[in-house]
């Protein structure tokens, strides 16, 4: 547990571990040297092959289209990766072991000069022990028996490898053996096997008689079918269902709109003549032409009378008063005759001439016209039902008819279809026989199998080069892991934080170096830390403890022991049981070490006031501090404090001084 807070902290970090470091930083130069010159050396050979749009690739449906120059690629599936698996499938694979079985066979010598003759033996040895554990193992029943041409086979397949472009129709092949004579000849051989095989697998030697047969079946079914729609459409008199049940439609709807209007124009009709017949009836069949008209006799009479009555009444006033007699007998007789003349006739008809009644004429004439427009209608609308039930029944037969003429009509275009599907097919085909025949197909070979002398692995300058740098790189991960599975406590930055205690000091570790100013600040620390309030009223039980012996408990007891006593305090060291009680001014330390192992520690620290764990730096784990804590906090429920003991800054002076300054 190391507490990292400045570049200083890094550099005491590298101090620490810096045998492991060193360590890593050799052993990872030595085993890339040891590479470098070691390992077996890889040669490759690369060739390209184009593939070009054709049928072979294609992931498309055939159309009825023309063929084009240029297929587009599907963005469903890379055709291309199509031709990857041919091209590292198993029978060109086992096809290929083969043919370099039957070469290496005849041509079986020991390669030219001394080195290459002892690996050449080496690997021969190292062939046999492996064939002999290979035969245990079969015999045993943990391995399959495999021929020598599979076990190849999957060798070259670890060897060989096949890519392409992201939207290139360029095949990239790469093969690595340990010659580069013997990679140009196995990828040289491998892509004459691929191009033979494919060409012999894609051949259409059949297509052409099947495609041939299917226009004929094709042709046979179109002439059968159109048979079929020829008597269907003779029974319903029409070029097609659809068409002749449009024009029945058509035909129907225009009879009812004009059946509509002459129901309509029939029943105005009717009612119009019955009006006019009930009016003829009411009128009479002649009229008055001309009439004289003057006043009657009684009139007239009356008239005169009561102008002599007025007359006289007004010559009688002029003599008399109103209420005269003969005023009121004139009075009287002016309101008889007023009387009677108000009932009489004024006029009086002298003579009239009759002529025939015109309007009666005219209704007449008008009731006769209607009456045969009406016959009309009635004979128009009989012929307009009997087309329209005509119709109805030309429709419902075309009805019946519809279903199977629309199989018909459909089967027909399908058929027709196919045709056309058929007979594209059968001309690709033929042009597919024609190219079969003389072994042609859309690869094409663009880069021949390379000669590469140069290695493609191991690359010795480059490990040498990074052989420094690449163990600088281990030598700090060694660090970092080394830091992190450590459980050592190095120094007190942490404590607190981790078991949740308070840190009293860190005393720096004298060794040989004797006591200098930071250990006696550290051990003044704790001095500093003690409640010095309560010591001199009641005085101080001081318990120190530790997880195991040798952690600096004594130690620790006798330098606090000092600067007690040089501060004018009493001290008294692990006291016996009976008098372990401490008086006014007066510091009692009890020293428990070994905590885990003597029980003489417990019953010390039950009579302390302050128990304080001392914990050793650089020996002490987390594990077992925390362990110790446990057990203090279980028996006695608390733990006033750590003491880290023997505290190093593992930075030499020299660096501290160069890091300071």
């Amino acid at each position: 547990m190391i507490d990292i807070r400045s570049f200083r902290d890094l550099v005491r970090l590298f101090f620490i571990y810096r045998r492991a470091f060193v360590t890593a930083v050799w052993l990872t130069v030595v085993l890339v040297v040891a590479g470098a010159f070691l390992l077996p050396t890889k040669y490759a050979s690369e060739a390209r092959l184009l593939v070009k749009p054709g049928r072979e690739n294609l992931t498309v449906p055939i159309d009825v289209g023309e063929r084009q120059a240029f297929a587009p690629m599907s963005t469903q599936r890379d055709p291309i990766a199509d031709e990857e698996k041919m091209l590292t499938g198993r029978p060109v694979l086992l096809q290929v072991a083969r043919l370099y079985l039957n070469e290496m066979a005849q041509a079986q010598q020991a390669p030219q000069g001394l080195w290459k003759r002892i690996k050449f033996q080496v690997k021969q040895g190292l062939q046999a022990v492996l064939d002999a554990v290979r035969s245990v193992l079969v015999m045993v029943g943990l391995a399959e028996p495999q021929s020598p041409e599979e076990r190849l086979a999957a060798k070259f397949e670890d060897k060989f490898t096949v890519t392409h472009g992201v939207g290139s129709n360029v095949m990239e092949l790469r093969f690595v053996w340990d010659d580069p004579l013997v990679a140009q000849r196995v990828l040289q051989t491998w892509v004459r096997v691929y191009t033979d095989e494919r060409t012999a697998v894609l051949g259409r030697k059949s297509l052409v008689a099947f495609y041939d047969g299917k226009v004929r079946d094709a042709d046979q079914q179109i002439e059968s079918l159109k048979g079929q729609l020829r008597s269907g459409l003779e029974r319903i008199d029409g070029l097609s269902a659809s068409e002749r049940l449009t024009a029945i439609t058509k035909r129907v709807n225009e009879l009812r709109d004009r059946q509509a209007e002459l129901l309509a124009e029939r029943t105005a009709l009717e009612q119009g003549v019955a009006y006019a017949q009930g009016r003829a009836k009411a009128l009479s069949g002649e009229v008055v032409s001309e009439r004289d008209v003057g006043l009657g006799p009684n009139f007239l009479v009356l008239s005169n009378q009561l102008a002599e009555l007025k007359r006289q009444r007004t010559e009688a006033l002029r003599v008399y008063k109103e209420t005269a007699p003969n005023v009121v007998s004139l009075n009287e007789s002016i309101a008889n005759v007023e009387a009677q003349l108000k009932s009489e006739e004024r006029n009086t008809q002298r003579s009239e001439k009759r002529t025939p009644n015109e309007l009666g004429t005219l209704l007449a004439r008008n009731t006769l016209e209607k009456s045969l427009r009406l016959k009309e209608l009635i004979s128009m609308s009989a012929s307009v039902d009997r087309e329209l039930a005509q119709l109805t029944d030309a429709r419902r037969k075309v009805l019946a008819s519809e279903p199977a003429l629309g199989r018909i009509e459909q089967a027909l275009a399908v058929a027709e279809k196919s045709r056309l599907l058929y007979l594209d097919s059968l001309e690709k085909a033929r042009i597919d026989q024609a190219l079969d025949d003389s072994r042609i197909n859309n690869i094409a070979v663009i880069e021949a199998a390379t000669l590469n002398p140069a290695r493609v692995a191991p690359k010795s300058l480059l490990l040498l080069a990074l052989a420094l740098p690449a163990g600088v790189l281990v030598g700090l991960a060694t660090l970092y892991l080394s830091s992190v599975m450590d459980q050592r406590i190095h120094d007190g930055g942490r404590i607190e934080s981790r078991f949740g205690v308070p840190l009293w000091s860190a005393v720096k570790d004298i060794g040989g170096s004797g006591e200098d100013n930071d250990f006696h600040a550290s051990v003044h620390r704790i001095y500093g830390t003690l409640p010095l309030a309560q010591v001199a009223e009641r005085g101080l039980v001081l318990g120190l403890a530790s997880s195991r012996a040798g952690e600096g408990v004594s130690f620790l007891a006798g330098h606090l022991r000092q600067v007690l006593t040089a501060q004018g305090l009493q001290v008294r060291l692990n006291p016996p049981a009976a008098d372990s009680q401490a008086r006014p001014g007066e510091v009692v330390l009890l020293e428990a070490s070994d905590l885990l192992r003597n029980r003489e520690a417990f019953v010390r620290l039950s009579r302390a006031d302050l128990i304080v764990l001392v914990v050793e730096a650089r020996a002490s784990l987390v594990p077992v501090v925390d362990n110790a804590l446990g057990v203090l906090r279980t028996a006695f429920r608390k733990v006033d404090g750590i003491v880290l003991n023997r505290r190093r800054f593992e930075v030499p002076p020299r660096v501290l001084r160069w890091l300071q300054g």
